[in-house]
């Protein structure tokens, strides 16, 4: 889970959201990208719900880049505790996101692929959200995965490598357990 190594104060207040995203209201890395539509708080296990469903629809090619971080904590009293006795203690981190803001970028991989991943990752937000695009984003994200493609093989490569390590380790426990 994404969350601060360390923070100057412990508890903050609950703040506003009012207004427009200030700044990351752009596509800065990748070709693809989900944006706000609406003010909210995203808790580093939404964030991370969205980024696994990205990623594992996408079968791990290409890259994906979160553009927020839950920095805020958020604070909550005991069940069944009386009024007072001061402010409760820290449970969750989150994401102060305003209308506008890019969430998510993806890159390298195709248009189709991306609008589908982006798609899944959506449904896990609790906020109305829309894709974004580059103009030329189906030629960037070709130059990408050209870029990439050594990488994306060796990266395979050693996957391959490690689940046949895997295996053989498996069928030798098993072969001296008979």
């Amino acid at each position: 889970m994404l969350m601060p190594k360390r923070t100057k104060f412990r508890k903050v207040q609950r703040g506003s959201m009012k207004g427009k995203a200030k700044g990351g209201t752009e596509l800065a890395f990748g070709s693809y990208g989900i944006q706000a539509l609406e003010a909210h708080w995203i808790t580093n296990r939404q964030i991370e719900a969205a980024r696994i469903a990205m990623t594992r629809y996408m079968k791990r090619g290409g890259r994906v880049w979160i553009t927020i971080f839950p920095d805020k904590p958020i604070t909550k009293k005991p069940a069944e505790t009386r009024m007072g006795s001061g402010k409760g203690n820290p449970e969750e981190w989150v994401a102060v996101v305003k209308p506008g803001r890019i969430m998510f970028e993806i890159d390298g991989v195709e248009p189709e692929i991306a609008r589908e991943a982006m798609r899944l990752a959506i449904n896990k937000l609790p906020i109305k959200c829309k894709m974004v695009f580059r103009a030329d984003a189906a030629e960037h994200a070709a130059l990408f995965a050209q870029q990439h493609k050594e990488e994306f093989k060796r990266q395979q490569e050693f996957e391959a490598e490690t689940e046949a390590e895997a295996q053989t380790e498996v069928a030798a426990t098993e072969g001296g357990n008979e």
